[in-house]
């Protein structure tokens, strides 16, 4: 039974409903460009949900994106008449794969153009292709969605899986699962209307089964067997799913409709178990690539500190290592506050049993006397709460109580 809508907070809405008001907000600010995050909050709609939609604008021509980094949206000729009609198609009624006809190739996959410089992802981030099989990721990855080959990318978190999968498939939906995941997350569910009522909203495995687009299960093996059996028909041979919660409605996947899931089997609670592995033809290990790190300009020796610590991770004498997630953020940290306080932080968002192991590796390779968690100190005098940025940080030299 689905729990209504909490009072005050946000109805959930139809994507084709959340689409037309997304361009009426930006037909009505025809001069403005808005980023997701300023669409989201004069909405009233998740960043998730808002981004999904304007995409799709995007996608049909119906809005324009800009930005190099964060993106930012803004009307276009089309926008208003988009912003008239919400189009709320019932499943099957979707053309089958329409926004991937134009991004994606129709070619034989051996004659496919070999992707191996930056591709920009959806949020406007760039992705740098690695190798797999003789062959970019991004290739092998769509070559593997043409011949209908689900897939299963393992790896420690911040390693780029998720990077990976938006960079290959433009048309990608995501489900970001946990402990918390229900059937409804995925198929969909009651919620409340705008006008009142009750209306069925149907989830991203229905949206991605009517309209032929690739699905992401993210941290997949956070997700209870029990509500991933609600997948598995979609994957087999039936390629079909049955609402129940919907007058037992039968949902039928579209040519183009692909699942890929993701696993970090580090992280406290994945499970994965031989009903998931098996649905799951090719299962990819990803791992930082510490020679992209170093191109991206990196400090050396911090990736020397990484490798280090990632070889002993292998050895099963450690427990965490620097990914390249997280030395992205040493590299951001360390332009805003210093190279002191940015290995400070490398130690303190270690896990407490490996911290040590973590500010052994920065002192012998970094040359540093001694290094802790970033912890805050004494309360400035009054004369240096003006001093320029970085020139009062620095790494305590004590642990937080």
């Amino acid at each position: 039974m689905t729990t209504p809508a909490t009072p005050g907070s946000p109805a959930r809405t139809k994507g084709g409903e959340l689409r037309a008001k997304v361009a009426r907000l930006l037909a009505h600010q025809p001069t403005a460009t808005l980023t997701i995050g300023e669409m989201a909050r004069q909405l009233g709609h998740s960043h998730g949900a808002v981004r999904n939609a304007v995409l799709t604008l995007v996608r049909r021509g119906e809005a324009d994106q800009g930005g190099t980094g964060q993106p930012s949206f803004r009307a276009n000729a089309k926008t208003v008449a988009a912003a008239r009609a919400a189009v709320i198609s019932p499943p099957g009624t979707h053309a089958p794969r329409a926004q991937a006809a134009t991004t994606r190739t129709t070619t034989p996959a051996a004659a496919a153009p070999r992707r191996t410089g930056p591709i920009r992802r959806a949020g406007g981030q760039l992705y740098h292709p690695r190798e797999l099989a003789d062959l970019p990721d991004v290739e092998a990855l769509n070559r593997l969605r043409d011949a209908d080959v689900p897939v299963l990318l393992y790896g420690p978190p911040g390693t780029g899986k998720t990077s990976l999968v938006e960079a290959a498939f433009p048309d990608l939906l995501t489900v970001a699962g946990d402990g918390d995941t229900t059937v409804g997350d995925l198929i969909g569910e009651y919620t409340q209307a705008d006008g009142g009522g009750f209306v069925f909203q149907y989830g991203p495995l229905v949206t991605a089964m009517t309209e032929g687009r690739a699905l992401l299960i993210d941290d997949a093996t956070l997700i209870s067997p029990m509500v991933l059996a609600a997948l598995y028909p979609a994957m087999d041979g039936r390629r079909q799913i049955q609402v129940k919660a919907h007058k037992g409605e039968t949902i039928k996947a579209q040519k183009g409709f692909y699942v890929v899931a993701g696993h970090n089997p580090g992280v406290h609670g994945a499970v994965l178990t031989e009903a998931l592995s098996s649905r799951f033809s090719v299962q990819i290990q990803i791992g930082t690539d510490y020679d992209l790190a170093t191109a991206l300009k990196i400090d050396a020796r911090v990736v020397r500190v990484a490798r280090h610590l990632a070889h002993q991770v292998e050895l099963g004498e450690l427990g965490w290592a620097p990914q390249l997630r997280e030395l992205l953020s040493y590299q951001r940290t360390e332009a805003v506050l210093g190279t002191k306080a940015a290995l400070a932080n490398l130690v303190g968002i270690a896990p407490v049993e490996d911290r040590d192991a973590v500010a052994d590796a920065i002192i012998k390779t970094v040359g540093v006397p001694k290094i802790a968690p970033l912890t805050l100190g004494k309360q400035l005098p009054a004369s240096a709460a003006r001093r320029p940025p970085g020139s009062t940080v620095s790494a305590h030299r004590g642990r937080s109580r």
